[in-house]
C-alpha cells in the first residue's frame, strides 16, 4: 500500500500511518474502529504487555519498556 510509514516510537509502540488493514493468522479481520488517533496513526504493541493487543494500550510505560534505534528489538540489516 503506498504512502503507508511504520514508526517503531522511543520505549514505545510502532506506529502506522496509512491505510493498512490488519488481520489475525487466521485472515480474520482486525477491527480498527476508534483505534485511530486524531492524526489517523494506529500504534501496535511492540513491548508484548498490552491487554488489547495487537493494539497498545501503554502498558510498554507501566513495565519501563526501553527500546533505542538499532538495539535488539530492531532488524538489522
Amino acid at each position: 500500500m503506498a504512502g503507508v510509514r511504520i514508526v517503531p516510537t522511543a520505549d514505545g509502540p510502532n506506529m502506522i500511518v496509512g491505510a493498512v488493514g490488519l488481520e489475525w493468522p487466521s485472515g480474520h479481520s482486525i477491527s480498527q474502529e476508534g483505534e485511530p488517533d486524531a492524526s489517523g496513526a494506529i500504534y501496535l504493541c511492540r513491548c508484548g504487555a498490552s491487554k488489547n493487543k495487537p493494539f497498545c494500550d501503554n502498558s510498554h510505560t507501566r513495565i519501563g519498556f526501553k527500546s533505542t534505534e538499532g538495539d535488539a528489538t530492531a532488524h538489522r540489516n
